[in-house]
């Protein structure tokens, strides 16, 4: 069924079809809950590349199928959909509405003004030769290993065989004020703990050696019986071995923090069957030599590889790494890991074929968030963590050098891993499917039909052809159709988000040099004026955020067909900070006529865990007409509602939730109260003041009901 005809089927007070009506809240919720539990595997098609905050696919797909489909929602859920129709992104980031809505067969339109949130997005969706891929993947890594490969081997101290080294250990030094000599930043000396490894390891600093130990409360060297639960720097202090001298070391840090390397993981093929646990050795005289031979080859082969020089720019992320002296990318690297990733780029660069060298390269700029000197070992995982596993870069003493290449099916964050993940996620672009439980039985149902692979194109699509047309620009400069577009489907961002494009820069840099003939990828940086987030470093507010998003709003809604939603999710536990949306809502012409509940975060999210913040997005469906005919409620009402609908999931929501629930049904009772008399040629000033009182007065007269 077309769009057009779905169009004329309704009359516009005929809301029983649309998504108002015909969304379901506890059936996404259980959907929503269980895919950010393990969203990789729900949604492999996230494995591309990295991104922040990705929503739940299973809310977009429900979104779209709620306002295009024609059966129940539970039942077009499961059932492969043909639908045509434009739909488009203005804020697409990691690619939820645009995979979700190329899954139904509707042509795509996305924006974002990061390249990296294109490239990831042109990348899922772009066809792609997986055979032709792992054929050039496995040359490349066989090409690299056969010239690198001894780098990162190591002497078994069982059986004295070659074998290959999963992880190396640094720690952090700096010189002595006092004597000169180095000394060693060691926070806690202990490795690893007794949970997946037989026994507790530790570093001695008398013996300058590793150590293993049965879990106790008092841990001491076998050899020397040092205490090992000691701390030896702490609070930015640490304590000399050499002269004893006690001093404050981040005063000192005008360069770069040095490293040494204090211990090794690896896995011996001969040995690892009949050894319990893992297998760690103190670095040996030929391990050293090894990394000093890696210092050596940087510097005869550097000058022709692909190695970014790019400075780290100011900001409110980068300037932690500033105050560790960091100046440029390439310093959050050590040697062996620059003359690996300068090689591993270069013979990826030999790639004839272009759309299998572009998806090498997506492999490598993704895998770089665990080959540099910020991830840090988990000593409960016994794995190196990804640079963003948290969102920023945290600098701790102690970092986890990767494997280059890695073995398959051993260890993490190495290139075969990488190529194993985008393996899988282009195969679930191919096939899509979805997740089913009957009872606690978990089923795979594939989706016949749907593949969110597409044409791209460099124009916006027609609705009979399908096509999909990415740019890496500000959405309000899209050149879009008037009343072209069935629908808006987006996750806006918020003020005082996270900012995701200082921390994209630290791929970015390395994917410019691969891909600089691409306009794309012209910018020095991802970071640009037209983002719209609030920035303390480039002096963007609150007034800036909601003129740029009011454009954006503006625009889309001239392009939208009449009656056409815009959709999007949103939450924070404050009702003024909904005000620039309600300045944009209402500036485009538009009106809230539902505002819906999804989840949109895990519940175990390490980002929010003991915050009073929600799980829970308000989804806003604005259209340009008077909204529903039937009476919407009251605030507490509707935040009861929800609660009920989540309730039967079961999910209980939390203070956090219910407080971020009332204040988007709050802002959209604002809307709903403004409209009439709302002037979008009022200055900005004008309009935040009267969107303000609209906020406050609703949330006066709800506090006053409840009285």
């Amino acid at each position: 069924m077309t769009m057009e005809a779905v169009l004329e089927s309704e009359s516009e007070n005929d809301a029983v079809t649309r998504l108002e009506a015909r969304y379901d809240p506890s059936f996404v919720a259980r959907l929503a809950l269980r895919e950010k539990q393990v969203q990789q595997s729900y949604r492999p098609i996230i494995q591309i590349h990295k991104w922040f905050a990705r929503r739940p696919g299973s809310v977009f797909r429900s979104l779209l199928l709620s306002e295009f489909g024609e059966e129940p929602l539970a039942t077009d859920y499961y059932t492969g959909q043909s639908i045509r129709g434009v739909v488009a992104d203005p804020f697409m980031g990691g690619g939820t509405t645009i995979f979700e809505a190329a899954r139904l067969g509707l042509s795509v339109v996305g924006g974002d003004v990061n390249p990296m949130a294109y490239w990831t997005v042109r990348q899922a969706v772009s066809p792609l030769d997986l055979d032709r891929f792992k054929r050039e993947a496995e040359q490349v890594v066989a090409d690299i290993r056969k010239e690198i490969g001894d780098l990162y081997r190591t002497t078994c101290t069982e059986c004295s065989q070659q074998a290959e080294v999963k992880y190396f250990h640094h720690v952090k030094t700096c010189a002595c004020p006092s004597c000169g000599e180095e000394v060693d930043l060691f926070p806690g000396l202990r490795l690893a703990e007794a949970v997946r490894h037989p026994r507790e390891v530790y570093h001695c600093p008398d013996c300058d050696a590793l150590r293993e130990v049965g879990k106790s409360t008092d841990p001491r060297c076998p050899e020397c019986d040092y205490d090992l639960k000691h701390r030896p720097t702490s609070r930015g202090a640490t304590t000399c071995r050499h002269c004893g001298e006690q001093f404050k070391f981040a005063p000192l840090l005008a360069q770069p923090p040095q490293h040494r390397m204090y211990g090794m993981e690896y896995r011996c093929d001969t040995c690892y069957g009949p050894v319990r646990g893992r297998q760690f050795k103190t670095p040996d005289a030929e391990d050293l030599a090894r990394l000093e031979r890696s210092r050596e080859l940087l510097g005869q082969w550097g000058d022709d590889l692909l190695i970014p020089d790019d400075v780290i720019q100011p900001g409110d992320e980068t300037n932690r790494l500033h105050r560790w002296g960091y100046k440029h990318w390439r310093e959050l690297f050590n040697d062996r890991q620059l003359l690996g990733l300068g090689l591993l780029m270069r013979r990826i660069g030999e790639v004839e074929n272009d759309e299998a060298r572009y998806a090498l390269a997506t492999v490598f700029s993704d895998f770089l968030r665990y080959q540099n000197l910020l991830c840090r070992y988990d000593t409960y995982a016994l794995k190196c963590q990804d640079i963003f596993a948290v969102h920023g870069f945290p600098v701790a003493l102690l970092a986890c050098e990767n494997s280059l290449l890695g073995v398959p099916k051993v260890g993490s964050g190495s290139f075969v891993h990488f190529v194993a993940k985008y393996v899988k996620a282009k195969e679930y672009a191919k096939h899509p499917y979805e997740t089913a439980y009957v009872g606690k039985r978990k089923n795979v149902v594939p989706i016949v039909g749907e593949s969110i692979e597409a044409p791209l194109v460099d124009a916006e699509p027609s609705a009979a052809v399908q096509g999909a047309w990415l740019a890496a620009a500000p959405s309000q400069k899209l050149a879009l159709r008037p009343e072209s577009l069935d629908g808006v489907f987006t996750d806006p961002p918020y003020f005082d988000m996270v900012q995701y494009a200082e921390l994209m820069d630290f791929c970015y840099v390395w994917l410019r040099k691969f891909m600089g003939a691409h306009a794309e990828f012209a910018p020095e940086t991802t970071r640009t004026d037209d983002e719209l987030t609030g920035n303390a470093t480039r002096l963007r507010g609150m007034q800036e955020f909601a003129a740029g998003l009011s454009e954006v709003f503006c625009q889309m809604s001239a392009a939208m067909k009449p009656g056409a939603p815009l959709v999007f999710t949103y939450h924070h536990n404050d009702s003024e900070a909904y005000v620039p949306l309600i300045i944009a809502i209402l500036d485009a012409g538009l009106t809230c006529t539902a505002t819906l509940v999804a989840p949109g975060e895990m519940s175990a999210s390490l980002h929010i865990a003991g915050t009073k913040s929600s799980i829970l997005d308000s989804v806003f469906v604005c259209r340009a007409e008077d909204g529903l005919a039937e009476d919407l409620g009251n605030v507490k009402q509707r935040v009861e509602a929800d609660v009920t609908a989540m309730r039967e999931v079961p999910y209980e929501p939390t203070q956090g939730d219910v407080l971020c629930l009332e204040a988007g049904h709050i802002a959209a009772s604002a809307i709903r109260h403004l409209r009439a008399t709302w002037d979008s040629t009022a200055p900005l000033e004008r309009r935040f003041e009267i969107a303000t009182e609209g906020v406050r007065m609703v949330r006066a007269v709800e506090e006053g009901m409840s009285r």
